[in-house]
């Protein structure tokens, strides 16, 4: 048991560096798709921006009040159509930001805050790049570590349990003492 023990110990620590060296090229992907879309976004609102420009003082929230203050239904919706045009590149933002601390920061703020659609489109496309930067090359040794200790745990609850039951298991039943007819 002890050889097996050891070689699944031992695959699942490179098993575990390399999965924890393809993270930091995974959120680079995520990061420019996302980059991609905050793009995408800036241009959409572009030409509202430049009418708030011309017809409101460059004020984008005058123009949608405007727009929704208007009885004309087309109009109306377009206000709302602006309004989360606006709010989806204030959100894109916001991310983009958060994805430009440290290593760390960024893999805790993608467990946290996933967006679903975004994670399914980079794994699709997704290129696995190894990360040869400190950085990364700390992170990949860090996660192993940390797969390492939980296996180790595993083990030993499982292996201890397992002994206590097998133990349970081949003590040999105590024999009734005959009851004595008087």
């Amino acid at each position: 048991m002890f050889i097996v023990r050891g070689l699944i110990d031992r695959l699942l620590l490179v098993c575990a560096i390399v999965t924890g060296g393809l993270v930091p090229g995974f959120l680079a992907q995520y990061r420019q798709r996302l980059g991609g879309r905050l793009d995408q976004a800036r241009l959409d609102l572009a030409p509202w921006q430049n009418i708030a420009d011309q017809f409101f003082g460059g004020h984008l929230h005058a123009l949608i009040a405007y727009h929704l203050a208007s009885p004309v239904a087309p109009i109306h919706a377009e206000g709302a159509v602006i309004e989360q045009l606006v709010h989806s590149v204030q959100q894109l933002r916001d991310e983009m930001a958060a994805l430009h601390g440290s290593l760390y920061h960024q893999v805790w703020y993608l467990a946290l805050h996933p967006d679903p659609a975004l994670l399914r489109a980079t794994a699709s496309a997704w290129v696995p790049t190894f990360g040869l930067s400190g950085p990364a090359l700390l992170f990949a040794v860090v996660f192993a570590g940390c797969a390492w200790l939980i296996f180790q745990t595993l083990w030993s609850v499982t292996s201890a349990s397992a002994r206590r039951i097998a133990r349970r298991r081949h003590r040999t039943p105590t024999a009734a003492a005959p009851s004595s007819g008087r």
